[in-house]
């Protein structure tokens, strides 16, 4: 295995380590503040659209190339 190889692994499972986290992050946030399930609703389209368009731009770039 070379370098390029283990920091390309070693990004993407960190990153999805990340998201995963974040988004336990977003869930405990929602039944801490007995959001309900619109106001989880609310939390994930709110706070995860970012970390989406992080999943979308590295699925274009997979495409595309």
């Amino acid at each position: 295995m070379t370098t390029e190889q283990f920091e390309t692994w070693s990004l993407y499972i960190g990153i999805t380590v990340l998201i995963s986290f974040m988004f336990f992050i977003i869930y405990d946030l929602g039944k801490k503040s007995q959001a309900g399930k619109f106001g989880n609703l609310i939390l994930f389209l709110a706070l995860g659209l970012g970390m989406a368009g992080f999943l979308i731009k590295i699925i274009l770039q997979y495409s595309l190339e």
